[in-house]
């Protein structure tokens, strides 16, 4: 029996979710599978990867063979790494200390490549949604501008209107007084 380690399509249409699996070669995609070894959510990100690294480092140690895409995962965690350096000590190039001393740097390293990612897309959405922010109260700025163009040569017509009414109304005031004067004499 050849076995595999390859994924499991779960989840509804548009939103996968896989599961990475031991499984006998000539077995269904999503049917009869030997072991589960973790979880693979590609829509999140960064892609969610979440597995049994101490079950995935022996199916690998046993010969299983892999998927591309299993293969990409299982170095994505550093699965194959570690068994990379695991071989060394079986030659006799490494010792025990020297794999875990090597494989918690290359992890270490990994995590901080990761988390900077997270912080790089956190804040390129905070300034994604502060510049989206600053144009909404441009075009705000731009609207209240125009209504107050519009509005305000009405308001100044009718006050230019207002005013030579005024006028008008003195100078008839005037002339009625003279009038007025004119009689009483």
């Amino acid at each position: 029996m050849a076995t595999r380690l390859r994924l499991q399509r779960h989840g509804k249409k548009g939103k996968p979710v896989f599961h990475l699996v031991a499984a006998d070669s000539r077995a269904k995609r999503d049917g009869k599978f030997i072991e589960k070894l973790g979880v693979y959510n590609p829509t999140s990100n960064p892609a969610t990867i979440d597995i049994n690294f101490e079950r995935a480092l022996h199916w690998v140690q046993t010969g299983a063979e892999m998927s591309d895409t299993a293969r990409a995962i299982l170095s994505y965690k550093g699965v194959l790494y570690k068994n990379h350096l695991v071989k060394g000590i079986a030659k006799g190039a490494l010792t025990e200390a020297q794999v875990e001393e090597k494989f918690a740097l290359w992890l270490a390293d990994k995590d901080a490549k990761i988390e900077g990612k997270k912080d790089g897309l956190a804040k390129n959405a905070a300034a994604e949604k502060a510049a989206r922010l600053k144009a909404e109260e441009d075009v705000k700025a731009a609207k209240a501008a125009e209504i107050e163009a519009k509005n305000a040569p009405a308001v100044e017509e009718t006050a230019e209107e207002v005013a030579s009414e005024t006028e008008a109304t003195d100078e008839g005031a005037t002339e009625t007084e003279t009038t007025e004067e004119g009689a009483a004499e």
